[in-house]
This record gives C-alpha cells, structure tokens and sequence, in this order.
C-alpha cells in the first residue's frame, strides 16, 4: 500500500497499541499526556494512511475494527523493534541508570534484595527501585511502562494467560499444601481429593489482591464435589495462619513454611499444587543492559527455593 509519501509515524501506532489496551480514547489522552481530540485525529491519519477504518463506534465508546486489530498487533510488534534498535545503539554498554522492579514479596525478599546488595558494589551506577505488588498489579504496571521488569507467579492449577508483547523467564517452582487446624483428623497419606473433602464444610481463605489461589481452590473443591465457601482474604501469609488459629477456615500455603501452633501444613497430592515463579518484560527492552543484567542474575537463582510468599 502506498502512504502518498506521508511517512506513518510512530507516535500514531504507539496511541493504536493504547487504544487496543485501554479502549478509551479518553484513557489514552491520559496515558499519552495530550487530549482527546488530539488522539482522535491522530487516529483519523493512521487510518487515512492505511486506507482502511481502523475504528468505530460502540455506544458512548470506540473499538477496533478487524483492521484495526490487525494493525494494532503489527504495531506492537514496529514498536518493539525501534526501541530494540534504539537500545543497541549502545551494545555491551556498562548498566546504569534505573532499573524499576515490582513483584511479589518473596521474590523481593529472597532473590532480588541480595542481588541489590551484590549490585551495589559491582555496578554502583546502577539504581533498583524496587515495588511489592501482587502479578495482576505488577503486569499492569509494565504493561503502562510503570516498571521495567515484573516479578510474577501462577500456579500450574491456574496458569495465567501468555501476552505476546511480554517475554517471560522462569525462575523457581515451589509446592503448596493445605493449612489447617492441627487438631484436624486427616488420615495419612490422603490424596488431594480425600483432604479437600474433608474441610468441604469449612470457610476458606484466599489471597486479598489476586485470584489465582481462589482459582485452584474452587478447581481442586469441584474435583473433590463441592464448592467452597470462600469467606476470608489476607495477602500475609502470617494472617493466614492467623486466621486458622483462630478458626476462620483452611487456606493454601507453601509446603516448608514454619507453621505457629494451632496449624499443621496438609501435603496435597494427586494432583499437587505447584506455584511457578517467572521473571517478565516487555518485548523490545530485553537489550537494556540493566534489565539484561538483572535478569540473569535472577534466573540464576532458581536452585533456592522459597518457603513463604
């Protein structure tokens, strides 16, 4: 197709790529810092230029059409390619600069203080501002180029969902059992389903800021014939085992951590329950030298394997 010998300039596909995101044109104008009627007729000369309606109306909203879909997938495949260009104007270059990290708290705990730590010494132009967020928090902040790289987790019960614009690294896998009263009768070497039956008449709880946890538990709770009544949320593991102490329910935790008395920590097997670790970013900045280095150095920590989350 020819353009009529107007270049199609970035800018135009970065606030496409916005718009298939965000569907608000209003919410790309903040985004973007402009305004409204700034994006709508920047729209208006993507489309122009490609010859095809890139968007139409859906009530008080717009969407995008099949070609505008489309074009948005190709774009942010263009996007990535010139910050990838950009980035290697400076190949090998020493890691400066700042690095910002959000993830999940054992992850921060863990493996990336220490190399904070190690980094300070071997690289001090190198800045990590660190964020604990939960995954879903976490990736929308990458995905809002809020933060550089994501520390994230899901769990083979509840995988979460491949993003083509996002590359992920795994890191380490930890298994999680059951916490439940210690006095609580189970019989030894009871298979998931046999557990979960078992607490059918008891309150769960879940995780306050993510969904994952209650995923597996009302997929493991279907397989053993019931649903759970899911009644409490704590994002502290420590409150969790608070709460089954004093008898709110039964949640999941990690197998090996310390438990307070008043709580045993149930093996499940059959099938197990497995949380997966990964380390994400966004296509195009894999080269930076700082999210390069620091991703490395993460996946190679994966032998150790944690006992809280």
């Amino acid at each position: 197709m020819i353009l009529d010998n107007e270049e199609m300039e970035t800018r135009r596909l970065r606030l496409l790529v916005e718009l298939s995101r965000l569907g608000s044109m209003r919410a790309v104008a903040d985004t973007v810092g402009t305004t409204t009627s700034t994006v709508s007729q920047q729209l208006a000369v993507l489309a122009r230029e490609m010859g095809a309606d890139l968007i139409e109306p859906e009530g008080r909203r717009v969407r995008l059409t099949p070609a505008g879909r489309r074009l948005a997938e190709h774009a942010a495949v263009i996007l990535a390619a010139v910050e990838a260009a950009r980035l290697d104007l400076a190949p090998g270059a020493e890691p400066n600069g700042t690095l910002r990290v959000a993830g999940f708290a054992t992850a921060i705990r863990v493996h990336l203080l220490p190399l904070v730590t190690e980094l300070a010494a071997s690289h001090p132009r190198l800045n990590i501002l660190v964020r604990e967020h939960e995954p879903a928090e976490a990736l929308e902040l990458l995905a809002a180029d809020e933060t550089d790289l994501a520390l994230t987790y899901d769990y083979n019960l509840a995988p979460a969902d491949a993003d083509p614009a996002l590359h992920t690294t795994a890191l380490w896998t930890a298994a999680w059992g059951l916490g439940v009263p210690a006095d609580a009768e189970v019989p030894e070497g009871a298979d998931m389903l046999d557990v979960f039956a078992r607490f059918r008449a008891q309150d769960w709880i879940v995780n306050s800021r993510g969904t994952s946890d209650a995923t597996v538990i009302h997929t493991l709770a279907s397989m053993a014939g019931f649903t759970p009544r899911v009644t409490h949320q704590a994002d502290s593991l420590d409150l969790v085992q608070g709460m089954i102490t004093a008898g709110l329910g039964v949640g999941l935790l990690p197998i090996g951590t310390p438990t307070v008395p008043g709580v045993r920590l149930q093996p499940l097997t059959g099938p197990e329950v497995v949380l997966r670790a990964h380390v994400v970013a966004r296509h195009g900045r894999l080269g930076w030298p700082p999210l390069a280095l620091v991703t490395d150095l993460l996946a190679r920590r994966t032998t150790s394997r944690p006992t809280a989350q």
